[in-house]
């Protein structure tokens, strides 16, 4: 299982031209090809200790933030690669359930918990987005991974979410809490993930957190 899945952001008022990396751009390999990972991918709590990167470092800034190391080298990639397109970006650390969203520059702009598919699993059930939530098995609710250029929008409840997969209805959006019996709130603010896979495959994220960071950083993609 991929630890990570990577979003990509477009900006308000920009061309498709944005869709492909920099021509002048040099070549960096995706670290999570790398297959010495595969000793830790599905072992939770694998974090690296606090430290801050130094400024103009071509590295991703967690300032104190506490992050995998396979989280740290994508985001470090992400940024040496400048594979966000000179846009901010957020990356989702599926094992240790959490999310980190960066600035422009690589700069840490917040952190929180999240809550994902109930399945483990990195694909998308084909016609999944035309399922009724009623009808989709457990074994089928799958969060993807992979690399989104996403939009703000609005759920059919005009809510509003910033769409990963508007094909495959899979978003991130605040924590839905209309269900008392899957306790979703409390299972943000518990210590480990293990109990953070409940959603039908959506990303679920503090409510405070998603109009302070995610509204604020990406309310002008398209």
């Amino acid at each position: 299982m991929a630890l990570c899945l990577c979003l990509g952001l477009l900006g308000a008022g920009c061309g498709p031209r944005l869709a492909t990396k920099a021509d002048n751009v040099a070549h960096v390999p995706n670290p999570m090809l790398n297959a010495n990972y595969s000793e830790d991918a599905e072992v939770p709590f694998v974090m690296e200790p606090k430290t801050a990167k130094a400024d103009g470092s071509r590295q991703a800034n967690f300032e104190s933030e506490s992050a995998s190391r396979r989280t740290r080298d994508m985001a470090d990639w992400v940024v040496s690669s400048r594979d966000n397109l000179n846009q901010p970006f957020a990356i989702v650390d599926k094992v240790n359930a959490k999310v980190y969203v960066f600035g422009v520059d690589g700069r840490l702009h917040g952190a929180a918990p999240v809550l994902l598919g109930l399945a483990q699993g990195d694909h998308s059930v084909p016609g999944i987005g035309n399922m009724r939530l009623s009808r989709i098995p457990s074994t089928e609710r799958t969060t993807p991974a992979g690399r989104f250029v996403t939009s703000m929008g609005r759920n059919s409840h005009g809510k509003e979410i910033l769409w990963l997969d508007y094909e495959n209805a899979i978003s991130m959006h605040p924590v839905i809490t209309s269900n008392p019996k899957e306790r979703r709130a409390e299972r943000l603010e518990t210590p480990t993930p293990l109990d953070n896979r409940i959603s039908f495959g959506c990303i679920n994220v503090p409510v405070n957190f998603f109009k302070k960071v995610i509204y604020s950083k990406f309310s002008g993609t398209v």
